[in-house]
């Protein structure tokens, strides 16, 4: 499969891909490892909890603050 032929799928068609190719990619995540960036900012958003400067919001209230801003 190339990109061109990716290009002339259509939405559904490429997210149907998108799910086959991560459902594949989980199997054996042994292969693959996080870059160190990743360490670094689950690292600052702890310290940034722990200090009171940030919190965890209910996912449903997340997604109702995230679709307000957007709209």
């Amino acid at each position: 499969m190339t990109a061109t032929d990716i290009r002339q799928m259509t939405v559904p068609d490429k997210l149907r891909l998108m799910g086959a190719l991560w459902q594949d990619l989980s199997r054996d995540d042994s292969e693959i490892s996080s870059p160190e960036w990743h360490g670094e900012i689950l690292a600052e958003r702890v310290r940034l909890v722990e200090s009171g400067e940030a919190s965890f919001a209910d996912w449903e209230v997340a997604k109702k603050l995230l679709q307000e801003e957007l709209h």
